[in-house]
């Protein structure tokens, strides 16, 4: 099944650091170092390096347009769908990255430019139960736009609901999968998911919201998710960080490519934590995503089933 990403491209801009500046203080960083990013992108070219068929949904700008396009091409990324915007900026991220983990400032820039219009032209070429796979660095208007139309067309729908904002009530019954981490499904919900029981009660109000499946990233705990009325549980594979930066999108791509092969919910788990963690052992986004076969051999090191 093909899988459609609708959503952010960004160039990042990365500098580590010793640890985190206080407010009004300016310290010394190093590596500095340029890295196609972006929530949407990121997740396309986790399914392309899991050996999903992807297609990038989105726009880039006249800074760092041709070398984002590039990046896509180099990972197998579809980018036929993706529009040149020459009078505003690609979306930019800064990136601060101390003790393995990060900071982000986000500029939108030509990611404010993905319409419905754009919407339109990339699902009219999909097929009843190809994927489509959104998150929320651009409008979100034109994210329920998406949701909606591939419903009609039949399409499975997964959102990763990140970075948290508020969703219309309508956009919850469009959602066959709901994917945040446990920040993001505390905005929604009100429920810290941190157990077994927390995590129910999370999916539970979701599902009367009018999502299908749940499934939430828990960080170094792993993941769990609540579909058709069952409960999965999946631990974190184990691993060295260097930097999280694309660890989650790494996770949502990496679960949906296995699932759209038919893979079931818990071994698509297992899959995509095992991507995830070999993810974090190295610097930057797109870059540090595994390939498949690299997932494979970790898990094989590691003793997990995928």
């Amino acid at each position: 099944m093909a899988i459609y990403i609708v959503g952010s491209l960004n160039m990042d801009l990365v500098i580590r650091a010793p640890r985190m500046p206080e407010g009004g203080e300016t310290i010394s960083g190093e590596g500095f170092m340029t890295n196609p990013g972006g929530k949407g992108a990121n997740q396309a070219v986790a399914v392309a390096k899991s050996g999903g068929e992807a297609h990038m949904v989105g726009c880039v700008g006249r800074e760092f347009g041709a070398e984002l396009l590039g990046a896509l091409a180099q990972y197998g990324v579809g980018a036929e769908y993706v529009r040149r915007e020459e009078d505003i900026s690609s979306g930019i991220a800064v990136i601060v990255v101390a003790d393995g983990d990060n900071r982000i400032i986000l500029d939108a820039g030509s990611n404010a430019r993905t319409d419905r219009a754009l919407i339109d032209v990339a699902l009219a070429q999909s097929k009843p139960g190809d994927y489509l796979l959104v998150q929320l660095e651009i409008a979100l208007p034109v994210v329920a736009y998406a949701l909606k139309q591939a419903k009609r067309r039949g399409m499975v729908t997964v959102l990763n609901p990140a970075p948290a904002a508020q969703l219309s009530a309508d956009v919850y019954a469009f959602c066959d999968w709901f994917v945040p981490n446990q920040t993001e499904a505390q905005f929604y919900t009100g429920i810290y998911p941190s157990d077994e029981e927390s995590i129910r009660r999370c999916a539970g109000k979701l599902g009367e919201l009018g999502v299908r499946n749940v499934l939430i990233t828990l960080g170094t705990d792993g993941s769990a998710c609540v579909s058709d009325g069952k409960f999965y549980r999946t631990e974190a594979v184990p691993a060295k960080a260097v930097d999280t930066t694309a660890a989650g999108d790494t996770y949502v791509g990496a679960f949906v490519t296995r699932l759209s092969e038919g893979a079931d919910v818990a071994r698509a788990m297992r899959f995509a934590s095992t991507a995830s963690a070999l993810t974090v052992t190295q610097r930057g986004a797109q870059c540090a995503i595994p390939l498949r076969a690299q997932t494979q051999a970790y898990a094989v090191e590691k003793g997990v089933d995928i």
